[in-house]
């Protein structure tokens, strides 16, 4: 696929972040997609890996949105920089709820092949996160 192809289908998945809809899972993630996740020992794998990796922020942020700020295409590959955007309104990696907003920046790689992500490695700034909701101390 071409370069704008690539990107206007990063445009599509932002719509599949937001919503966690099953239907557009299965139209842009490759059964046999891999996603690099940090802080797990093993990537999570196709449409339902990646809807599991949602599932775990909405059970902190469960209003969390991503806004797609930059994107670089070369290749198969698109660069992401999104602001990650929510509440903290249940538990998050031991935190009990603070109802603390939190805006918190990532950097991700994808790359596609025929309209499908076929594998991702994101990289939140898991520290800022970690420090909006009290879990660290700030800078």
């Amino acid at each position: 696929m071409s370069i704008e192809a690539n990107k206007a289908s990063m445009e599509r998945f932002v719509q599949f972040i937001n919503t966690a809809s099953a239907a557009l899972a299965d139209e842009l993630v490759s059964p046999d997609a891999v996603f690099h996740v940090p802080g797990r020992p093993e990537p999570v794998s196709g449409p339902q890996g990646y809807l599991t990796i949602i599932a775990m922020m909405r059970d902190g942020f469960p209003d969390i949105q991503w806004a797609l700020e930059q994107m670089v295409a070369e290749g198969d590959t698109v660069a992401a920089r999104f602001v990650m955007r929510g509440t903290h309104q249940g538990n998050f990696s031991g935190v009990p709820p603070t109802g603390r907003k939190i805006e918190v920046q990532a950097l991700n790689f994808y790359r596609w092949s025929d309209g499908q992500i076929i594998e991702e490695f994101g990289q939140p700034d898991m520290m800022s996160l970690l420090q909006q909701i009290g879990a660290l101390p700030g800078a």
